[in-house]
């Protein structure tokens, strides 16, 4: 089993950035595909960011791609998720979540089935 601790979460200006980190307890990340989810509110629980298990994949949402960035450190057992640019809709709660099931070189964020792990989750606000 794997367990999640996220942070980095904060109030940010639009145009502004923050890295977002998801540490791991438990097992190593590499039996893991691992993603970034959202809640705004009002709204859907969404994905945003995913990494496969092999680290050699990784697909975004359409509204991230080019501004945020997942990476992964497999010696802190940490996940990342780069964001720039913010804006407004990308307020949120994040969470970090990971499945065990999927191909080592497969994830998706189209939906949350299959991540069998989430964490309590960071909050992110952006505003002026």
């Amino acid at each position: 089993q794997v367990a999640f601790v996220e942070s980095g979460g904060d109030l940010v200006q639009p145009g502004g950035s923050l890295r977002l980190s998801c540490a791991a307890s438990g097992s190593p990340l590499d039996k893991y595909a691992i993603a970034w989810f959202r809640r705004a509110p009002g709204k859907e629980r969404e994905g945003v960011a995913c990494i496969s298990s092999n680290g050699g994949g990784t697909r975004y949402a359409e509204s991230a791609k080019g501004r945020f960035t997942i990476s992964r450190d497999m010696k802190s057992k940490t996940v990342y998720l780069e964001m720039n640019d913010l804006n407004p809709e990308d307020t949120g709660v994040y969470f970090c979540a990971a499945g065990y099931r999927f191909l080592s070189y497969m994830c998706y964020v189209a939906k949350s089935t299959g991540y069998e792990y989430w964490g309590q989750g960071t909050q992110v606000t952006v505003s002026a």
